[in-house]
């Protein structure tokens, strides 16, 4: 895969997962790449060659806070400042000039400034951030649920850009008074090494409903209404050069002057780069602390239960679906069994048998994004018997993960994506037991990458395809598969049916005990 780009978008002023201890011995190095990715739980910086193999890698742990229920936010400090730290330590191991810098970041979020790109007040981020729930049903309301999604990919829900404005408009006026501009993570990190303002299509369409999926432009109309006083980002593709580093941004981080910088893009379209998961008919599975679908389709599909927006290469589309929880499930259970090491923890879960001897667990422990997009839900765990124990609970949860897999595939193929081919990503491949649980519930047959380094390694990878001709299958084939087990298929599909049929039986339940547990915390 070649991204298009490699020359800057629009017209700026100033343009012209391996082993983390390999190392590249005694091997001539021209050219050196760098990609940054600021996450939810922390950033990470990697440094490669002009071949992909990875030279050095960094990381800083960070935290989200949350000011008020439903709120969660980041300091824009934060942002920069872990780049800058990364870009800083990753250069001062480069064996040779770095030819380009790749960027990415969490996302949606939305982050204010005024004219000069001074930010007005920390960062909103993205669907678990669910504030703007008034908005949502106000503007669904006024603008039409079909319209929206027709023009603009997706529903109005919290993962939305537009409702955020409208809420500080709302309730914040000195701060809507004084905003001109707004950033996302990747787009703030561009600005602050070459002072251009630009926002990929990508994240774009995720600023829903100020961006037009089939114009490929912002849509006035609904940007009069929504955002009349700002400034839009000039758009680029993720793989075109942004601008270049600035004097202020060289001795900030090391640099040197004039260093091209990728407009790049959010984090799990970034890590669908890094693993070459970005062509019709690919769909990346993205294991981590939340777990994330993303396929790629060669036209514009929609559905009112998934996320369309514009993909990362041009003329190509995305169905995006994203769990509130996995990863977080499994770690909330590993503190209350009192922190044992999840290798353990996996091992101790493959000894119980498919079914986790007849649990159902729902994971709605934060609520449920897609297919639901219900803040409200809530967690639960059914046929639990004395004779149940640690293995069988932490089983279920990883069981549960591959349901809600299950229930999102189902959507995004009645609404007309074709999968040909399934990629697995993230943290949670490791150790073998989660992504065969998922196979095996699913049906699906998961490829396995040889590098699982994540979403700066895709960054970096943009980075080198705008000055070489590299492609990711050279860089990251494929190491191996994840094929289902057809004996345990019976009993999946029979619990399975439990799961969905659970939802729909206790959702009232559900939503009554969250209106208590809202006031308990206001209270």
């Amino acid at each position: 895969m070649s991204p298009s780009g490699g020359v800057p978008c629009g017209d700026p002023a100033d343009a012209a997962g391996p082993d983390p201890d390999e190392t590249i011995a005694d091997e001539p190095v021209t050219t050196c790449y760098l990609g940054v990715d600021v996450g939810t739980s922390s950033s990470k910086g990697v440094l490669v060659d002009s071949a992909g193999r990875v030279l050095a890698r960094a990381r800083r742990t960070h935290a989200v806070v949350h000011p008020q229920p439903a709120w969660a936010e980041m300091p824009a400090r934060v942002w920069w400042d872990d780049a800058t730290g990364l870009l800083r330590e990753l250069v001062g191991q480069a064996p040779g000039p770095v030819g380009a810098v790749g960027v990415s970041g969490m996302g949606p979020c939305l982050l204010v400034t005024d004219a000069e790109g001074t930010p007005l007040r920390d960062p909103i981020l993205y669907g678990n951030d669910t504030r703007a729930t008034s908005q949502i049903q106000r503007l669904t309301a006024d603008l039409g649920a079909d319209e929206i999604l027709d023009r603009t990919g997706s529903p109005l829900t919290s993962q939305a850009v537009g409702p955020k404005i409208a809420w500080i408009v709302e309730n914040e006026p000195q701060v809507a008074g004084a905003m001109r501009r707004f950033f996302m993570t990747n787009s703030w990190l561009a600005h602050r090494l070459t002072g251009e303002y630009v926002l990929d299509h990508l994240s774009a369409s995720q600023a829903g409903p100020l961006y037009d999926i089939d114009a490929l432009d912002w849509h006035q109309p609904w940007v009069d209404i929504v955002a009349p006083r700002l400034e839009l980002p000039r758009l680029c593709w993720p793989g075109d050069v942004a601008g270049l580093v600035t004097s202020e941004a060289a001795a900030t981080t090391g640099l040197t002057v004039g260093t091209p910088v990728i407009t790049g893009t959010i984090d799990a379209w970034s890590e669908a780069v890094s693993v070459g998961a970005q062509r019709p008919g690919d769909l990346m599975l993205m294991y981590g602390t939340t777990m994330f679908l993303l396929a790629t389709t060669a036209s514009k599909l929609t559905s009112p239960q998934l996320w369309g927006t514009v993909g990362a290469l041009p003329q190509t589309r995305c169905l995006a679906a994203g769990m509130a929880t996995s990863g977080a499930v499994t770690g909330w259970l590993r503190d209350l069994f009192g922190s044992p090491d999840f290798a353990t923890l996996l091992a101790e879960a493959a000894q119980s048998p498919p079914g986790s001897r007849v649990l159902v667990l729902l994971p709605y422990l934060a609520g449920e994004r897609t297919p639901l997009f219900d803040p409200d839900a809530r967690g639960l765990l059914i046929g639990m018997t004395l004779a149940h124990g640690r293995p069988d609970l932490y089983r279920a949860a990883l069981e549960a993960t591959a349901y809600g897999v299950r229930h999102n595939l189902e959507v995004m193929q009645g609404a007309g994506a074709e999968i040909d081919r399934v990629v697995a990503v993230g943290g949670g491949t490791e150790g073998a037991l989660w992504t065969r649980i998922v196979s095996d519930v699913a049906g699906l047959v998961q490829e396995l990458p040889t590098h699982t380094v994540g979403a700066s390694y895709g960054a970096a990878f943009l980075a080198a395809a705008s000055k070489e001709a590299v492609t990711i299958e050279d860089w990251n084939p494929k190491s191996g598969e994840v094929r289902p087990n057809a004996q345990h298929r019976q009993r999946y599909d029979d619990l399975y049916a439990i799961y969905r049929d659970l939802y729909p039986a206790t959702v009232d339940a559900m939503h009554t005990l969250a209106t208590v547990q809202r006031g308990l915390r206001t209270g």
